[in-house]
């Protein structure tokens, strides 16, 4: 199933039934009085959080979605029918928006699990509802109040609690496909994640965790470049960033250039990202001539700690895994 994160959609409740003007006719009861039933309420537009659910696919061809309308009254005092509510089945992390006016209207996450997007429009009243001392044979219904009809942007971010940057070619394809069940396309060439994986992780001790592998960034993507700003908004909502980086490609003459290369892309694009809890990994510890490199690369940051795995081979990963796990308990102290 191809990833999809936005979409555009028009949603309308439904409308309300008109009420009923009827009198009483039956055989041997004469001047039979007012007995017009009133409409029923339309549906509503309910958007409903489905945990199940990963993408916005289904969605990118179903542009519009509506609630059933109200039946009319009847007589007798009959009441219409009320509509059945439209329920959009959305994943956690989606957030929608006023397509027309850019408002942001429901953030729908975890603790929020459904929201009424559009109410019903309510059923008309029946004549019987208009029956007074001085009236009594009112001849008037009320019409039935229309839906509402709205135009949303879907955007959906995810909610992981560890999220994996780094260039392209990092290894962050390997390592979560180590540490969780998600089995991304991996492949020997520089090339990129095309869509965000999300896996989740038992560690040996403390609650799994979600962790998101976000395709690679490159200079520029802040401004849309590569992959660009599609998938740095996936990153915001994490708990802690692991920031790999490809021990093999380290140049000692500038070892910090991948580091700093991503750091500037993630706080041009948010302040909240730069403040993130960061853990950087230097991966690839399989590979030839790398022992120098991860030298040059600690003496060059001396006041943050770096860790060294081998994703290929699992060297450090168990040992990432608990550190994890350990920051995240330590998080919610």
């Amino acid at each position: 199933m191809k990833f999809v994160d936005e979409a555009i959609i028009t949603v309308k409740s439904g409308d309300g039934g008109r009420g009923c003007t009827s009198f009483r006719r039956e055989r041997y009861i004469e001047k039979g009085g007012p007995d017009g039933g009133d409409g029923g309420d339309g549906g509503h537009v309910i958007l409903k959080i489905e945990h199940s659910k990963r993408t916005l696919f289904d969605y990118r061809r179903q542009k519009l979605l509506k609630a059933k309308n109200g039946a009319p009254g009847q007589g007798r005092q009959k009441h219409g029918k009320n509509g059945s509510n439209c329920i959009i089945q959305l994943p956690p992390g989606t957030i929608v928006t006023n397509a027309d006016t850019s408002e942001v209207i429901v953030d729908l996450t975890h603790t929020q699990d459904s929201y009424v997007i559009a109410q019903g429009g309510m059923g008309g009243r029946g004549n019987k509802r208009f029956a007074s001392a001085t009236n009594r044979a009112p001849r008037h219904s009320q019409p039935g109040m229309p839906g509402t009809e709205l135009k949303l942007k879907l955007e959906l971010k995810l909610l992981a609690d560890v999220g994996l940057v780094g260039l392209p070619n990092a290894g962050k394809s390997t390592l979560i496909s180590r540490i969780s069940a998600a089995r991304p396309k991996i492949a020997d060439y520089p090339f990129t994640t095309l869509s965000p994986i999300l896996g989740m992780v038992e560690p040996p001790f403390g609650e799994p965790f979600a962790v998101a592998d976000i395709p690679g960034l490159i200079e520029g993507a802040h401004e849309g470049t590569g992959l660009g700003i599609g998938f740095l908004k996936h990153i915001e909502r994490t708990g802690i960033l692991v920031h790999l980086i490809d021990a093999f490609l380290i140049d000692i003459e500038d070892p910090l250039a991948a580091f700093n290369l991503i750091n500037n892309e993630l706080g041009k694009h948010s302040k909240t990202l730069a403040t993130k809890t960061q853990i950087v990994v230097l991966n690839k510890l399989d590979l030839p001539d790398t022992k120098e490199k991860v030298t040059a690369f600690k003496n060059a940051l001396p006041a943050i700690e770096v860790f060294t795995i081998s994703a290929a081979t699992a060297k450090g990963v168990k040992a990432l895994v608990k550190l994890l796990s350990f920051k995240l308990e330590s998080q919610k102290k």
